[in-house]
């Protein structure tokens, strides 16, 4: 079966998990096979940096490789912001209804994804949040956490987000609201990628919707977190500040 073929959901809507990859040999054997148990017409597109640690190989060796498992490899290391906009592409190119946004590491549990499914029959966008009903995050050294909640609390003050989780990265997309992002003008990484996506879906008046998740700091690998990063976010929110007041 092949992504022009696909069955749709029960929904009536295909539906692809586009998951970045870097250095994630370890978790994509049992990562990907988790997610396409959750329901048989959930298809996954693993983008990948070129991993010297052969992800790509291990993508390619599994069962459902060419049917519902698809894998786009890039010549380095661009970072997550352009993998899930080459996803994005790739996944309106094949027409699917809808598409989710998934971290390789187990932080976003697959078995979340029936829910997101549910949740997206009333909504345009789903955001999985570490922060709807308290704090949901599990294994986070305390100041990983105090920067995460101090981010998300900045993003919403500044760009007037009305979410309680601004840079979470589990989320569904409906078809037609990536259909109606400037994708060719996000240019950010990281933390700022999501504020970024989250805040033109917003602003475009898409019914943007939270749900608790549960979130596990990974088990296996490095974090891709750095200083670049962050600060890529900081600035980007006043960018975001201007667009909105002007």
């Amino acid at each position: 079966m092949s992504a022009t073929t696909a069955t749709t959901t029960a929904h009536g809507r295909r539906a692809v998990v586009i998951v970045p990859t870097y250095n994630e040999v370890e978790n994509i054997p049992r990562l990907v096979p988790e997610i396409l148990a959750q329901d048989p017409t959930i298809d996954v597109l693993i983008v990948d940096d070129a991993s010297p640690d052969g992800t790509a190989a291990a993508v390619r060796a599994l069962h459902e490789f060419g049917s519902r498992v698809h894998l786009i490899e890039r010549a380095g290391k661009m970072g997550l912001g352009s993998a899930y906009i080459a996803g994005f592409r790739w996944a309106l190119a094949r027409d699917y209804g809808l598409v989710f946004e998934m971290d390789a590491d187990f932080s976003h549990s697959p078995q979340s994804l029936p829910e997101f499914l549910r949740e997206i029959e009333t909504a345009d966008v789903i955001l999985g949040s570490r922060y709807l009903h308290g704090v949901t995050v599990v294994n986070w050294p305390l100041q990983r956490l105090i920067l995460s909640v101090g981010a998300n609390l900045y993003a919403r003050r500044i760009t007037g987000l009305p979410l309680k989780d601004c840079t979470g990265g589990f989320k569904c997309f409906r078809r037609e609201v990536l259909a109606a992002l400037p994708l060719d003008r996000i240019r950010s990484d990281g933390y700022s990628f999501q504020i970024e996506v989250n805040w033109y879906c917003w602003k475009r008046g898409f019914r943007v919707r939270e749900i608790p998740i549960l979130f596990v700091d990974r088990h296996v690998g490095v974090s891709k977190m750095n200083r670049r990063i962050v600060w890529e976010a900081a600035l980007l929110v006043w960018k975001l500040f201007f667009m909105r007041a002007a």
